[in-house]
């Protein structure tokens, strides 16, 4: 026990206590990532966390008071990574619509594809949890005020309305079922159809 205490101190000699604390909480949340990605909601213990963080107990409840809370703090950790990938690819496509689309769709499949587990925190978890389904309404609500602020005019006329709403729940619906690996594995067709369609709606209007 000496001995781990004392390695404990040497960990953290030296750094102030606030920084300490964040680094702590950032390694409970890669920590409970990592399970969440293997095992789904069941893998969350604070037990097994800690145990994955190679921390204490008592760091977790310095940083979260229960599971939720961390799973929602892992679910915001992915989330916030998604929009830093989807805005550098929308910005780097140019102007036009059509590449605009194209760079946003194949940014948010290809970073799922990149690593499954991040579908599973963000898509294919959500529907039956209640901690991550309301972070998903708050996303896919933010997603269509994005859209709705592209539109001409600042108060967007109904049909507008509509098709952005269409538009950002059957992209949400697409991500989860690729997720979910429905969808096969040939991301270049998937894109495809999937830039076909929505142009097609964007036309519509």
């Amino acid at each position: 026990m000496a001995n781990t205490r004392t390695a404990a101190n040497t960990r953290w000699a030296g750094i102030p206590a606030a920084r300490r604390r964040d680094e702590r909480r950032d390694m409970l949340v890669r920590a409970a990532y990592r399970l969440f990605a293997a095992g789904g909601e069941a893998a969350l213990a604070v037990r097994a966390v800690c145990r994955e963080a190679e921390l204490h107990t008592r760091y977790f409840y310095e940083n979260f008071a229960d599971t939720a809370e961390l799973l929602a703090a892992v679910y915001d950790q992915q989330a916030t990574a998604l929009a830093d990938v989807l805005a550098r690819a929308v910005d780097g496509a140019g102007p036009r619509p059509d590449a605009r689309t194209r760079a946003g769709i194949r940014a948010v499949l290809r970073f799922i594809s990149d690593d499954p587990g991040r579908g599973r925190v963000l898509f294919a978890e959500a529907r039956g949890n209640e901690i991550l389904a309301a972070r998903r309404r708050a996303a896919q609500t933010a997603l269509l005020e994005g859209v709705l602020a592209t539109a001409r005019d600042q108060d967007p006329p109904l049909p507008v309305v509509i098709a952005a709403t269409m538009f950002t729940g059957a992209m949400t619906e697409l991500a989860q079922q690729w997720a979910d690996g429905r969808l096969g594995t040939d991301l270049d067709a998937v894109v495809d159809s999937a830039v076909h369609l929505s142009l097609s709606l964007h036309r519509a209007v």
